[in-house]
Parts: C-alpha cells; sequence; structure tokens
C-alpha cells in the first residue's frame, strides 16, 4: 500500500448530511440536554447536597418528588447514553480502518481527536470552572479504547458487563458489613437500656454508627468545612468563586472521582461497541426487539433506581440494595432511552416530537460548554446574576427544564446556518489539520 492510497486528505472527512444517522443525533441531543438536569445542582449548591444530603437543597414535597424522578430516570443514565454512543462513534471513525490493511491515517486522526478533546476537558475544569467535566475522562478512556474495536461480541459484552459489576461485588461486601453492623449496634442499643455493659467491639459499632448518621446529615467535619468555604466563595470575590471550584476538582479527584468515572466510561464505551455491532445503537433491529429490550431494561433499571431512590430518602445508614445495582440499573436505564427513542423515531409523531434534538445532537459539544457558562458563570456567578443558593430541587428542574428549552431552539437556528456548532467545527478543524467548512451554503429548513 503507498502512502497516497492512505493519505488523510483523500480518505478521511467528517460524517455529514445524508451520511448521518438520525437516530444517534437524536440520542445525543436527548442525553446531552438531559445531563444539565444533574448538573445545575452541583452548579447551584450546596455542594453537600451532591455527597449525600440532598436535603440541603430543599425538601418540600415538591422536591422530594423531583429528585425522586430525577434520581430514577435521569441521574448517571445521560452519562450511560453519552458513553455508549461515543463507543459507537469509534466504528463510525474507525470504518475505514476495519481491515487489516486499514489506513494508519484513522488511527492519527482518532488519536489527536481525542488529545484535543483532553485539552478542551481541562479548559472546561480550569477555565470554566466546572468540576464535574466528562470530556477529559471520555478523552482519557477513548485513548485506551481504540484497540478493542476488533473484539468479538463474544468477548464485548462479558469485558464490559464484568467491568461494570465491580460495583456489585463492591456494594455487596458493604451490604453484608452494614447488616452486620446495624446488627451490633441494635444489640447494643438494646444491653444500654437494660443497663448492661457494653463490650468494646459494641462501643465501637455504636461509634460507627453514629459517625455514618452524621454522614447523611452532612455534620462531618468535612463537610461541614466544604460548606464553609462553598459559602464564602459564593459570597466574595470572582477570585474566590473559582478558587472554590478547582478546590472542589481537586477534592472529587481525591476521593476517586476521576479514576471511578475513568473505569465506568470505559466499561459502558466497550458496551456501546457492542450495541453497535449488534445494529441496536443505530436502529437496525426490529421495532418487535426495541419493545422487548424497553420493557426489560425499564423493567429492571428503573425498578432498581426507584427502590434505590426511596432507601437514600429514608435517611438511615441501613443497607442499601443500590450500592450492589446501581451500576447494571444505570446501564440498564440507558439501553431502555435506546430502545425508547428507537421505537419513537420510527412513528410519525415521534419523529416530529424527536426532530429538534437532531440539531442539538449535531452540536452536543457546543451545547455542553454553554452549559457550564450558563450555570457557573451567568446564574450563580458573583460576576452573572448570583442567584441565591440552594433553591431547591423543584426549582431547579423547571429551571434547566427552561435552559433546555432555550438550547433547542438555538440549535435548530444555528444549525439551519451552519454546517456544525462553533466548537464542533474547531474541534475537527483541529483534528483534521485543516479547516473544515462552517456555513452552509443555503439554510435548512
Amino acid at each position: 500500500m503507498t502512502q497516497q492510497a492512505i493519505a488523510p486528505e483523500t480518505v478521511l472527512a467528517p460524517v455529514r448530511g445524508r451520511d448521518r444517522i438520525e437516530v444517534l443525533d437524536a440520542l445525543r441531543g436527548f442525553a446531552i440536554l438531559g445531563i444539565f438536569y444533574m448538573n445545575l445542582p452541583a452548579m447551584a449548591g450546596p455542594i453537600s447536597a451532591m455527597f449525600g444530603s440532598i436535603r440541603d437543597m430543599g425538601w418540600s414535597p415538591a422536591d422530594q418528588s423531583a429528585w425522586l424522578f430525577m434520581e430514577t430516570f435521569l441521574e448517571g443514565t445521560q452519562r450511560g447514553l453519552l458513553e455508549m454512543l461515543f463507543g459507537a462513534g469509534l466504528m463510525v471513525t474507525a470504518a475505514k480502518a476495519m481491515t487489516p490493511d486499514g489506513p494508519v491515517a484513522v488511527a492519527d486522526l482518532y488519536i489527536r481527536r481525542n488529545l484535543w478533546l483532553l485539552a478542551f476537558g481541562l479548559i472546561n475544569i480550569f477555565v470554566l470552572l466546572w468540576p464535574g467535566d466528562i470530556l477529559h475522562i471520555y478523552a482519557l478512556c477513548a485513548l485506551a479504547l481504540f484497540p478493542f474495536r476488533k473484539l468479538s461480541l463474544r468477548w464485548l459484552i462479558p469485558l464490559g458487563l464484568l467491568i461494570s459489576s465491580v460495583q456489585l461485588i463492591v456494594g455487596g461486601i458493604e451490604y453484608v458489613s452494614r447488616t452486620e453492623l446495624q446488627q451490633t449496634q441494635a444489640s447494643a442499643a438494646e444491653k444500654q437500656a437494660r443497663g448492661e455493659k457494653l463490650t468494646a467491639e459494641e462501643t465501637e459499632a455504636k461509634k460507627e454508627w453514629q459517625e455514618k448518621i452524621d454522614k447523611i446529615a452532612g455534620k462531618e467535619p468535612v463537610e461541614e468545612k466544604l460548606a464553609k468555604d462553598e459559602a464564602k466563595a459564593r459570597a466574595g470575590s470572582f477570585g474566590d468563586y473559582a478558587g472554590f471550584w478547582i478546590s472542589t476538582y481537586i477534592l472529587f479527584v481525591g476521593k476517586g472521582s476521576l479514576l471511578g468515572g475513568v473505569v465506568e466510561a470505559f466499561g459502558t464505551m466497550l458496551l456501546g461497541i457492542a450495541l453497535w455491532k449488534t445494529g441496536f445503537i443505530q436502529g437496525r433491529r426490529s421495532t418487535r426487539d426495541y419493545l422487548i429490550a424497553l420493557v426489560v431494561a425499564y423493567g429492571f433499571g428503573l425498578t432498581a433506581r426507584y427502590v434505590g431512590g426511596l432507601e437514600k430518602m429514608s435517611f438511615a445508614p441501613i443497607p442499601k440494595t443500590i450500592w450492589m445495582t446501581a451500576e447494571l440499573a444505570r446501564i440498564a436505564v440507558s439501553i431502555g432511552h435506546i430502545a425508547l427513542i428507537n421505537v419513537l423515531i420510527r412513528t410519525g409523531l415521534g419523529h416530529k416530537a424527536l426532530k429538534p434534538f437532531l440539531a442539538a445532537g449535531q452540536m452536543a459539544f457546543t451545547l455542553y460548554l454553554m452549559q457550564q457558562v450558563i450555570g457557573i458563570y451567568f446564574l450563580y456567578s458573583p460576576i452573572g446574576l448570583h442567584l441565591p443558593m440552594a433553591p431547591g430541587w423543584a426549582y431547579l428542574l423547571g429551571l434547566a427544564s427552561a435552559v433546555i428549552v432555550a438550547q433547542l431552539i438555538f440549535a435548530n437556528l444555528w444549525m439551519r446556518w451552519f454546517a456544525s456548532g462553533p466548537l464542533e467545527w474547531i474541534w475537527r478543524s483541529l483534528a483534521y489539520c485543516r479547516k473544515q467548512p462552517f456555513r452552509r451554503t443555503a439554510p435548512t429548513g
């Protein structure tokens, strides 16, 4: 094979126009807009609500319903969709490299594209000040993902599920341990009530049980310090505000969020590759297949997550099934979302309802970073509207919905006149090492 035959300028180009797969754009648009529901509460604060003290955000009956809805239907599932789509996107990018003598240019493009994504992720963290950034996590995963594209389904599915099942094992161990602790401290309380002397083990169990109660209530020293630092930062200068968010990212990394995020994303991306190879994610299966997947995935996933939500709402350090089921349930609900959108897009009414999401999916990168600017800078920054902290879960659900509608309108207006979003254009131009088309030759619609 000659160098000319594999030259990037002759064989590689972004997917555009009729070559795009509508359902992938719809899924991407749904995922990227829906993720704002989960990110806005952290932007609004208090950040302690993200560590367990969910009542700190507001706990009226409306807040409880809003939180339980987001916890059951949305929490982590939007990331799950994006991770699976990332795996599918690898297969789209690498389509020309699937033969034994596939072009090296594809690998070059893929690596370059994800190195730039890593750079954008770091900008999102340290410039736009969002510690919950997913771009750098996905970029790190993607750099290791490329060699796995050729694995068969018999390897991809077990490997992806194995990685995703780590939490099942760890959670199961914690469930057993917590059950034993609960029994020991209950026995100790009964002995204490009878005036009997406690053993060293029973005394330690009561102390540990109380510590866990304090943690749920946000009364741990670390949580209390975080709350004080946040209140000071939000009431101070923009420099204080920026410093708080950067220190929060460092705190997240210290708590294992980076490693946990990479492991989570990598396993789910492998499943995304598998779903692509089966034709499931891109709409090549029968409606019957999608309906069966919808019932099974939602049946398990939503049930497990709803039960887990009720367990969290008990505000007691009791053993929780969600420790074991969380990751598998997250993946199941994400697959349920894929099945639902594939069913809807095949109907006239469903296709019409999903059509606005196609434009959002084509400029998902831009919309994602725009969400950080809106939340961190405009809504809650000392230099923006400086909205009050802890407005309530129901209020945030409504506010996020308003921003999402505005983004949908913006995306559809933008894509009438332009070939891609502004950040997509920059990213592609950098990845392909040449300026990409920006404006459409004629407006659509």
